[in-house]
């Protein structure tokens, strides 16, 4: 897809609109989860399986880093920024690849929010089989890093690079 074409301002566009839907969906499942839920409250949605339990996650995913929210923070910013930075060279022009790393985005936006207005992120989506098996509990902005990620790694492996090799020279 070349730059500022008409194609890629269509997909430009789209990508931007999904990210942005992914993030409001995430804001506004966390204001309903926190008025509708006490700390800690758990709902079986489908016994043994899922479950809404309302969590405050200081840190990363698994609670990793807890307690050092601004240098998530930090980190989030500088992976914002480099996204940005490079978003055209990490696209290479596949349509799929802007809609990856919008969804990142929008994910790392969303979870951001949380840290600064929260204090922490909002955590809701449970899944367990019974109590033998707990999956960390996780939110919308996180469902769309993964499949931002997912998306992004998927088109690497199956699409060329779009990168020109250099001839070598006759040394």
């Amino acid at each position: 897809m070349e730059p500022n074409s008409r194609r890629e301002r269509t997909v430009l566009g789209w990508a931007l609109g999904v990210s942005l839907a992914a993030l409001l969906l995430d804001q506004w499942t966390k204001i309903v989860v926190e008025r509708q839920f006490v700390l800690g409250e758990s709902r079986p949605v489908w016994e043994p399986f899922f479950s809404l339990t309302f969590v405050r996650n200081e840190g990363a995913a698994w609670s990793i880093l807890s307690g050092h929210g601004w240098f998530l923070l930090l980190v989030a910013g500088v992976v914002t920024l480099g996204v940005i930075w490079y978003f055209r060279r990490l696209a290479e022009g596949y349509a799929e690849r802007y809609f990856a790393l919008l969804l990142v985005l929008g994910g790392v936006v969303g979870n951001s929010i949380d840290r600064i207005w929260r204090g922490a992120v909002v955590d809701f989506f449970d899944f367990h089989w019974y109590d033998k098996f707990r999956w960390p509990v996780f939110n919308v902005a996180d469902i769309a890093i993964c499949i931002g990620v997912g998306l992004f790694v998927l088109s690497t492996l199956l699409r060329p690079s779009g990168k020109k090799e250099e001839p070598e020279s006759g040394a």
